[in-house]
C-alpha cells in the first residue's frame, strides 16, 4: 500500500517547490512473538510464554518501553531480569537521533539472543502507521504513535493466539510521562513507570538500584531551595535557544569544560575553534554544574573580576550539601589574573558510566550515600542504593542522571559491581573503563575476516611485489616486542650513494575497507600498552604472527626506499609493495652490542653502523631546524611469571639505536607525508603539532628564572638553544628537570583531514617539520592505516573508496583517533601508577626527588629513579595551616620553615610509603626525611634491628 503526501514549500530565490513524499506500507511485518498464531514467521524472537514473577503484572506480558525509558533507563533494560521488550522503529530511529552510544547499547541488546529483544517496524505496518495531525506537537505525534501500537499488539496477540492452551499474552507500556500514561489508561492499555514495574519485580531487589531517579531532565525552577540551607546553589542555566543566540552574537563562547585534577573548585573551558584560548573558570557558582569533558556555554566576566589560578592543591572532602569554599585568592589585583568566566549553559553533557568507590554514611541502615570516582576530575555522586554494607570495599560502575539546583553534587544510580578494591584485576578493569579502552574480546564478525592458517606467500603475491628477500634486512625493537612493524635496510651503491630502506608491515593487505575488522580497528584506533598486557587494535592472528616482521619469516611490507649521499643528503624517494624476510629480530641492546663490537662485519652489522651514522646527521640537521628534544621519564616493570606482580623496576635506557630507528621513522613519516599530500590535497590524514600559546610558558620561564636562567619561547629554534643551554654547575638533573617541565607546556598533537585546515596549520611545532603523517606502525595505529592505503592508491598498488576521499568523513575519523590516542596514553600512565603502587606495598623505600612545583599548601616532588611524583602537603587544605611550621612565599615561590627554605629544584629526600586507609585507593604517600624540619619531617628509616630485609635498590 502506498500512502503520498504533497506540499508545496518556498525556496531561497523566492520560488515555489512541489513536494511528493511516499511512504509504503505494508501487511507482512510479522509480530515476532511465538504466542501468535496469525504470522507466518519463521523464527519468532517474543517467547511463547514469558515469565517474569511481579506482583503488578502477575501475568504472561511484552515489555514496550518509550523513548525516554529507553535513552535514560538502558541499565535496567540491559539487565538480565528483563526480557521480552519490543522495540518499536519510532523509539529506535529517536534513539539513535538523539544519543548514538544508548543506540549502540540497544542493538547490542537485540543482537543478544537471550533477551529476545524485538524491533517491529511499526512505522511502515498498515495497521500502526499513522498520520501527524495538525498542531500535534512532535513529542505528542510520538506519544500516541507509540500507544497505537501498543493497542494493536494486544488485540493480535488475543485475536492470533496459537491455540487455547496458550495463555493470554498481554503487553505493558513503559513510560514516565505522566501524560502519555494517563492516556494509556483511559484507553485500556496497561501502563506503568518503570520504577513503579522494576519495583515490584520479585527476586530482583538490586535492579531498583540501577534506575535513573531524573528522566525528564533536570529541574531549572527558580524557587528550588537547599534542604538543609534553604538557599539555590546554583545559578539557573540559560535555555539552549538562548545560548545559541548568544554564541552566534558573540555575547557567550562555547567550549569543552576541563576541570582541574589538583583543585577541585577551578576548571579551563578551552573555546571551540581557537586551538590556543583557554577560558578560567573558579568556584562553585561559576561552574555551575558542569562536569569534565561537557561542552559549555560561558560569559566572559569583567577584567577588574579576572582571577589568578590557586597555588593550592585541593581536594573536594565535603560530604555535606554546603558550598562554602576556602580563599582561593582575590579578584584581579595582581598582575597574573588571567581571562575568567562563568558557565551560564551546558550545551551538551558527555557523562559517562563512572568508576569508584562508596563513601560510607554516619547513618546506620541508610540508603542515600555519596560515590567517589576514581578520577579526580569528576565530582562525587549522590546515589541511593540498599546494597550499601556489600559494597563496602568494592569497586563500583556508576552513571549520573541530573544535576539538580538544589544539591552540590550530581544524583545519579548504581550500575554495576567489578571487584574488591586493590585487587590488580579489578584495577586494570577500573583503569580501562575510566579510559573508555574498548578490551572486549573480538567478536566473531571480525574473527571470520583472518585469513586463514597455515598462510603463506604464493606466487600470484610475488608477481606483483618487488621481491626483497635477498636483503639484508633487520628490526630493532624494545625487548619483548611481538607486534613488530618495522624494519631497517642499508646498502652501498655502485655509485658510491647510499641505498636506505624503511619496511612496514603491510597491514592494509589483511584490513580490507569497510570489512567487520576494519571497523572495530577504527574504533579501537590504537592498541593500549599496560605494564602487564596489551590490548590490540587487531586480533594476535595478525599483530603477533602474520603482520608482525619477525626474523627469518617472509613477510608482506608497504617499503620507503631513498637513494641517499653519505652526507645523508637525499637523492630520490620511492614508495612499494614488497616481500621481505628480515634477517634479524634485534633489541635495541643487541643491536647496540653489535654495533660496538669491532670484531663483527656481517651484512647486518655492517648496516646498522650506516644506518646509525647516517641517523647522527639527520638528527643533527632536526635540532638546527629547531626540533625540540624533550624529556620524560619510563619505568619498565618486571613482573612475577606466575601472580604477574612487579618484583623490580628499572628506567628505560635510551641508547644509540633508540634514536637510530626513530630518525628514520620520522623521515618516512615525513616523505609519505609530502606524496599523499601531492596527490591528495583535500583529503590527506596528517599530524600537526600546534605551537602553544605564550601563556603556556609562563610556568617554565618562571622555572628557569628562580635559578637565574633565561628561557626565550618566541620559536621552537629559540626554546631548544635556551634548553641546550640552561645548565647550573653541580645540579647535572636541573636541565632534565627543565625539559620535563618543557613537556607540559606543550599542545596535543592532532591527526587532521587536509582539506579542513590552512596549509598555515599543518606545521609540526615539535619536530619542526612543515609536514608530518604517522605511516610506521599500521599494526597499533589506524591512523597508518589510512595512511597507507592512500599511499597505495598513489602508486597505483590498490584501488580508492569513497570514504576515504570524504574529507568530512576523514575528519570525523581524526576526532576519534585523537581521543583514541588521548585515552591509550593516559591509560597506560595510570596502568604505570598501579604497578608502582603494587611494588611499594609493605615496603618503605627513602629516596631522593626533586622540588618541581611549590604550592600555597604543598610541594610536589619528581622522584626521577621511579619515575613518578608525589605530594607533601605542608599544611591543612583549606591553607591555613595554624600548626604548619611552613610560611607560603608567592613572590619567590617558596616554603619556609625556620632555616629550612624549599624552592622549585631542590634537593630532598622523601620516604615512600603506600597508604590503605584511603576510602578510594591504596596510594602512594611520600613524606619529607631532608632537609630536617623539627615537628615535621619523618626519621630516616633504620633497618639495622628489623626483623624485615632491607629495601631492595632499583636499577637505573
Amino acid at each position: 500500500m502506498l500512502k503520498s503526501k504533497t506540499f508545496v514549500k518556498k525556496t531561497r530565490k523566492g520560488g515555489v517547490l512541489k513536494v511528493v513524499r511516499e511512504h509504503y506500507l505494508r501487511d507482512d511485518i510479522w509480530c515476532g512473538s511465538a504466542a501468535c498464531g496469525g504470522c507466518p514467521q519463521d523464527r519468532p524472537v517474543l517467547e511463547a510464554e514469558p515469565e517474569i514473577d511481579s506482583t503488578l503484572c502477575g501475568f504472561p506480558h511484552y515489555l514496550i518501553p518509550d523513548t525516554n525509558v529507553v535513552l535514560h533507563q538502558m541499565d535496567v533494560l540491559a539487565d538480565s531480569a528483563i526480557r521480552n521488550v519490543i522495540i518499536l522503529q519510532t523509539v529506535q530511529q529517536e534513539v539513535r537521533h538523539r544519543s548514538g552510544t544508548t543506540y549502540q547499547r540497544l542493538r547490542d541488546q537485540s543482537n543478544n539472543a537471550d533477551k529476545h529483544f524485538y524491533v517491529f517496524t511499526n512505522e511502515h505496518h498498515r495497521e500502526t502507521y499513522t498520520e501527524r495531525e495538525q498542531g500535534e506537537s512532535s513529542n505528542d505525534y510520538n506519544d500516541r504513535v507509540i500507544r497505537v501500537a501498543t493497542r494493536w499488539y494486544n488485540k493480535h496477540l488475543q485475536e492470533n493466539r496459537k491455540d487455547g492452551d496458550t495463555p493470554k499474552v498481554k503487553v505493558v507500556l513503559l513510560t514516565n510521562d505522566r501524560e502519555n500514561r494517563e492516556k494509556a489508561q483511559k484507553e485500556g492499555l496497561l501502563a506503568y513507570t518503570v520504577h513503579q514495574y522494576v519495583k515490584a519485580l520479585k527476586g530482583n531487589p538490586e535492579l531498583v538500584d540501577r534506575l535513573a531517579q531524573v528522566d525528564m531532565g533536570e529541574s531549572t525552577d527558580s524557587d528550588i531551595k537547599n534542604e538543609a540551607t534553604g538557599r539555590v546553589l546554583f545559578p539557573e542555566h540559560l535555555p539552549l535557544s538562548q545560548l545559541q543566540t548568544g554564541i552566534k552574537s558573540g555575547r557567550y563562547l562555547q567550549g569543552s569544560f576541563m576541570a582541574s585534577r589538583e583543585n577541585y573548585l577551578e576548571a579551563n573551558v578551552l573555546v571551540h575553534g581557537d586551538d590556543s584560548r583557554s577560558i578560567f573558570i573558579q568556584g562553585h557558582a561559576h561552574l555551575n554544574r558542569a562536569v569534565n569533558e561537557d561542552v559549555v556555554a560561558i560569559e566572559m566576566l569583567p577584567e577588574d573580576q579576572w582571577k589568578c589560578p590557586s597555588s593550592m592543591v585541593l581536594q573536594d572532602k565535603d560530604g555535606d550539601e554546603e558550598t562554602s569554599e576556602p580563599d582561593l585568592g582575590s579578584p584581579k589585583g595582581r598582575s597574573n589574573a588571567i581571562p575568567s568566566g562563568r558557565v551560564v549553559g551546558v550545551i551538551k553533557r558527555n557523562w559517562r558510566p563512572y568508576c569508584g568507590v562508596l563513601q560510607p554514611s554516619g547513618i546506620k541502615e541508610a540508603t542515600r550515600h555519596l560515590f567517589m570516582p576514581a578520577e579526580r576530575k569528576i565530582p562525587k555522586i549522590r546515589i541511593e542504593t540498599r546494597q550499601a554494607e556489600s559494597l563496602q570495599g568494592q569497586r563500583i560502575v556508576v552513571s549520573i542522571d541530573g544535576w539538580p539546583r538544589n544539591s552540590r553534587y550530581p544524583k545519579g544510580h548504581f550500575v554495576r559491581k567489578l571487584g574488591e578494591v586493590g585487587d590488580k584485576d579489578t584495577e586494570n578493569e577500573v583503569l580501562l573503563l575510566e579510559h573508555d579502552v574498548p578490551h572486549q574480546p573480538f567478536s566473531q564478525a571480525v574473527l571470520n575476516c583472518l585469513p586463514s592458517t597455515p598462510w603463506g606467500i604464493t606466487k600470484e603475491d610475488l608477481a606483483c611485489r618487488e621481491d626483497l628477500r635477498d636483503i639484508p634486512i633487520c628490526s630493532v625493537d624494545p625487548p619483548g616486542c611481538t607486534d613488530i612493524d618495522d624494519a631497517l635496510h642499508y646498502v652501498e651503491k655502485p655509485n658510491g650513494n647510499i641505498e636506505v630502506g624503511v619496511h612496514i608491515a603491510d597491514v592494509t593487505h589483511f584490513i580490507r575497507p569497510n570489512t567487520a575488522l576494519d571497523q572495530e580497528a577504527a574504533n579501537r584506533g590504537n592498541t593500549v600498552y599496560l605494564c602487564d598486557k596489551r590490548i590490540d587494535m587487531v586480533p594476535e592472528l595478525l599483530s603477533s604472527n602474520i603482520c608482525s616482521l619477525r626474523g627469518k619469516e617472509e613477510r608482506f611490507a608497504f617499503s620507503c626506499i631513498w637513494e641517499m649521499t653519505k652526507d645523508a643528503d637525499i637523492v630520490s624517494t620511492r614508495f612499494c609493495k614488497s616481500v621481505i624476510c628480515s634477517k634479524a629480530a634485534l633489541t635495541y641492546a643487541e643491536a647496540q652490542m653489535m654495533i660496538d663490537d669491532k670484531n663483527r662485519n656481517d651484512p647486518v652489522t655492517v648496516g646498522l653502523r650506516g644506518l646509525n651514522a647516517l641517523a647522527k646527521i639527520l638528527k643533527k640537521r632536526r635540532i638546527d631546524a629547531g626540533a625540540l628534544t624533550l624529556a620524560s621519564i619510563e619505568v619498565r616493570f618486571h613482573v612475577d611469571s606466575e601472580t604477574h606482580d612487579p618484583i623490580d623496576l628499572e628506567t628505560k635506557e635510551l641508547r644509540e639505536t633508540n634514536s637510530m630507528v626513530e630518525e628514520f621513522m620520522l623521515l618516512a613519516n615525513i616523505s609519505v607525508a609530502k606524496k599523499i599530500l601531492s596527490d591528495f590535497p583535500s583529503c590527506a590524514m596528517l599530524r600537526r603539532h600546534p605551537q602553544p600559546p605564550p601563556s603556556n610558558y609562563d610556568i617554565l620561564i618562571k622555572a628557569g628564572k628562580s635559578k637565574g636562567v633565561d628561557i626565550e619561547t618566541d620559536t621552537s629554534k629559540a626554546l631548544a638553544v635556551s634548553l641546550d643551554q640552561a645548565t647550573i654547575p653541580g645540579h647535572p638533573y636541573f636541565n632534565t628537570l627543565l625539559r620535563i617541565i618543557s613537556t607540559r607546556c606543550m599542545m596535543q598533537a592532532l591527526y587532521f583531514c587536509s582539506g579542513t585546515l590552512p596549509e598555515s596549520d599543518y606545521f609540526h611545532y615539535g619536530l619542526a617539520t612543515p609536514i608530518y603523517t604517522h605511516f610506521t606502525s599500521p599494526i597499533r595505529r589506524y591512523s597508518d592505516i589510512i595512511v597507507h592505503r592512500l599511499l597505495a592508491v598513489c602508486i597505483n598498488a590498490d584501488k580508492s573508496y569513497p570514504d576515504l576521499l570524504d574529507k568530512y568523513k576523514s575528519q570525523a575519523l581524526c576526532n576519534n583517533l585523537n581521543f583514541r590516542h588521548k585515552m591509550a596514553q593516559y591509560a597506560g600512565r595510570a596502568s604505570v601508577e598501579l604497578h608502582t603502587q603494587l611494588f611499594f606495598k609493605n615496603k618503605v623505600t627513602e629516596e631522593e626527588g626533586f622540588v618541581l612545583f611549590v604550592r600555597k599548601n604543598a610541594v610536589q616532588v619528581l622522584i626521577p629513579k621511579f619515575g613518578f611524583e608525589g605530594t607533601i602537603f605542608l599544611k591543612s587544605q583549606d591553607g591555613r595551616g595554624e600548626d604548619s611550621p611552613f610560611v607560603f612565599n608567592e613572590e619567590e615561590s617558596s616554603q619556609t620553615a625556620g632555616e629550612v627554605k624549599l624552592r622549585m629544584f631542590d634537593r630532598v629526600v622523601v620516604q615512600i610509603t603506600v597508604e590503605t586507609s584511603h576510602i578510594q585507593h591504596q596510594k602512594l604517600r611520600i613524606r619529607l626525611v631532608k632537609p630536617q624540619v623539627p615537628g615535621f619531617t619523618v626519621p630516616p628509616v633504620d633497618t639495622s634491628n628489623s626483623a624485615e630485609p632491607p629495601v631492595k635498590k632499583v636499577k637505573t
